[in-house]
C-alpha cells in the first residue's frame, strides 16, 4: 500500500511537470493557438517521461481546454488558450488542492453577490428546478445538478468581463466535486435552498453568506479541516 501511494505521488509531480513544460512552450512563443503537439513518441522522449504520465497530463490540459485532441488527427493547441489565461494558471496549480479551493471561493463569492442584483425570474426558477431534481432523488449521483446550479448564478452575474472566469470555475467545481468521496444530499439541498432564497430576495449580503456557508463546508469536507 505504501509503494503504490509513493508511486501514485511520483506519477502526480511527474504529470504536474509535464503541465508546467507545456504551459512554459505555449507562453513562450515555442507553440502557438492552433499548433499541433509533437507526437505522443517525441513528447516522451523529449520531456523523458512515461507513456501513462505523458496521457495523464494531457488529460488534464484537455480537460481545461488548453489542447484538444482530435481523433487521427493528433494534438493541437486550443485556438482560444490566448483569451484565457486564467485557465492557463489553473493547469499550473490544479494538483494544488487547497488553492483550487480557494480560487474557487474568490470566484463564486464574488459573482453571487452581483448576481443577487441581476438574476432574472426565469433563471431564479432554473436554479430551484435543480433543487428539485435533487430533492427527487436524493441518493443519485447529483454531481451535474450542482454542477448546474452554480453555473446558473456565475451566469446570471451577465458581466462579459468575467464571462472568460466561468468556465474556469466549473473546471474548479469539477476538481472540487471528484474529490469527495460521499454525498450529503440533505445538507446539500439545505445549503441550495438557502443560497436561492437570499438571491430571491435579492440579497446580495445574505447570499454572500450563504455561498460562503456552503463553499466552507466543502472545503472542510474535502481538506478535512
Amino acid at each position: 500500500m505504501k509503494e503504490h501511494t509513493m508511486d501514485t505521488i511520483r506519477r502526480s509531480t511527474l504529470s504536474q511537470q509535464v503541465i508546467e513544460q507545456v504551459i512554459y512552450m505555449i507562453t513562450s512563443g515555442q507553440l502557438k493557438p492552433g499548433d499541433k503537439l509533437p507526437s505522443e513518441m517525441s513528447l516522451m522522449e523529449q520531456l523523458d517521461v512515461s507513456r501513462p504520465v505523458l496521457r495523464e497530463a494531457l488529460g488534464s490540459l484537455e480537460t481545461l481546454e488548453i489542447i484538444n485532441r482530435r481523433p487521427r488527427s493528433g494534438t493541437f493547441v486550443n485556438d482560444k488558450v490566448g483569451s484565457s489565461p486564467f485557465k492557463a494558471m489553473l493547469a499550473l496549480s490544479i494538483n494544488n488542492v487547497p488553492a483550487v479551493i480557494e480560487a474557487r471561493m474568490t470566484l463564486e463569492l464574488g459573482l453571487v453577490t452581483i448576481a443577487a442584483e441581476k438574476i432574472s425570474d426565469d433563471q431564479l426558477e432554473k436554479l430551484k428546478e435543480t433543487i428539485d431534481k435533487i430533492q427527487e432523488n436524493p441518493n443519485s449521483d447529483y454531481g451535474k445538478l450542482d454542477k448546474e446550479f452554480h453555473r446558473l448564478i456565475a451566469q446570471s452575474a451577465n458581466n462579459p468581463v468575467v464571462e472568460g472566469m466561468i468556465d474556469s470555475l466549473l473546471i474548479t467545481h469539477e476538481k472540487t466535486d471528484s474529490l469527495i468521496t460521499y454525498r450529503e444530499p440533505t445538507i446539500t439541498i439545505e445549503h441550495h435552498v438557502a443560497i436561492y432564497e437570499a438571491l430571491k430576495n435579492r440579497d446580495p449580503y445574505e447570499s454572500f453568506n450563504q455561498m460562503y456557508n456552503h463553499l466552507r463546508y466543502v472545503r472542510k469536507k474535502i481538506l478535512g479541516d
